[in-house]
């Protein structure tokens, strides 16, 4: 799947992962690939973001995630790589 993650200043990241874990506002989740339409707010915490070339990790202090047809997109507050 595509992954995007954007702050109101810059694109963070863009590129193909086979795992997202996110820090949702009802608890932490995990999205896949072919996982379900989904739109979920977040709250402080780690965003993981696993791919073929290994795991990166983002610190995000809130945002929106939607996931559609194989795309991720995270709209996030602020972000410490």
């Amino acid at each position: 799947m595509i992954v995007d993650i954007i702050t109101p200043d810059r694109k963070v990241f863009s590129g193909e992962a086979s795992a997202v874990t996110f820090p949702g506002s009802e608890g932490q989740f995990q999205v896949l690939n072919n996982h379900a339409p989904l739109v979920s707010t977040l709250n402080k915490g780690e965003v993981v973001v696993q791919s073929a070339s290994g795991e990166q990790t983002f610190m995000v202090d809130g945002g929106v995630v939607e996931v559609l047809q194989n795309r991720v997109l995270l709209l996030a507050e602020a972000i410490t790589v």
